[in-house]
């Protein structure tokens, strides 16, 4: 019994990490995260997105994880609860590529600020905005910060991964271990997003904001709108690693 229980303490940690990976890559995560990551100044900067992201999925994660502890013989209720959130994940998906694309494509109106240079020559250099048209709003708001409440409400709708790592930490039997589990587990989230990111910045990072960014913006905000789409129309729950696995 001892030595059952030590493998289980084992494997689970491992088993949560796994899923963590695995679920930072549903289809829906890729999309909305990407809308934000098009826009990251760095490494750093991305970094700072995907781990926000990660810990709003967590503090939801948590919660379910709590309540479906606490009412364990109600899971199939609760599952089917949540499933009702898998709307409010579409439709925040459609907002949140529209919003990408209007971003994406610079202001129409061209200003000049004149600055004096040594000697009293004074010039100025025309720009337009570089979050296009929502103008100062955008530029004044740190991406991370919403990335917050996209992970939380990512974090309300069904999640298979988490429900089977619920259902493997019911035999190892305390909450603690398996709140535990839902931390390694955003690890492997956190993991998975922050390496996605990377993947997904290089190109702008590389090679610079102007067409790069544009079409990147475009074509992840059209991605976004279209699965949003999708998922209201019954169709989604696509993720790359069921291809090499399939269920």
């Amino acid at each position: 019994m001892t030595v059952t229980m030590s493998a289980s303490l084992l494997v689970f940690p491992l088993l949560a990490f796994a899923l963590g990976v695995k679920h930072a890559y549903d289809a829906d995560h890729l999309v909305a995260v990407s809308n934000f990551l098009t826009r990251s100044k760095g490494i750093r900067d991305t970094s700072r997105m995907t781990l926000s992201w990660a810990i709003g999925h967590m503090f939801t994660a948590a919660i379910i994880t709590v309540i479906l502890f606490t009412v364990v013989t109600q899971v199939e209720a609760v599952t089917t609860i949540l499933n009702q959130f898998e709307n409010m994940v579409a439709f925040m998906l459609i907002a949140i590529g529209a919003i990408g694309i209007i971003m994406g494509f610079r202001a129409p109106t061209v200003h000049e600020h004149p600055h004096t240079h040594p000697g009293g020559i004074v010039h100025s250099h025309p720009h337009s905005h570089r979050f296009g048209r929502l103008g100062r709003i955008a530029s004044k708001t740190h991406l991370h910060h919403p990335l917050l409440g996209v992970g939380i409400i990512h974090g309300l709708a069904s999640n298979d991964e988490l429900l089977f790592l619920f259902v493997a930490g019911l035999g190892v039997g305390s909450l603690e271990l398996l709140l535990g589990g839902v931390a390694v587990f955003t690890i492997g989230v956190v993991l998975g997003m922050v390496i996605f990111g990377v993947l997904v910045t290089y190109p702008v990072l590389k090679y610079g904001m102007g067409r790069v960014q544009l079409v990147l913006n475009v074509v992840v905000g059209a991605l976004s709108i279209a699965y949003g789409l999708m998922i209201l129309y019954g169709i989604g729950g696509f993720n790359p690693f069921e291809l090499l696995a399939p269920q």
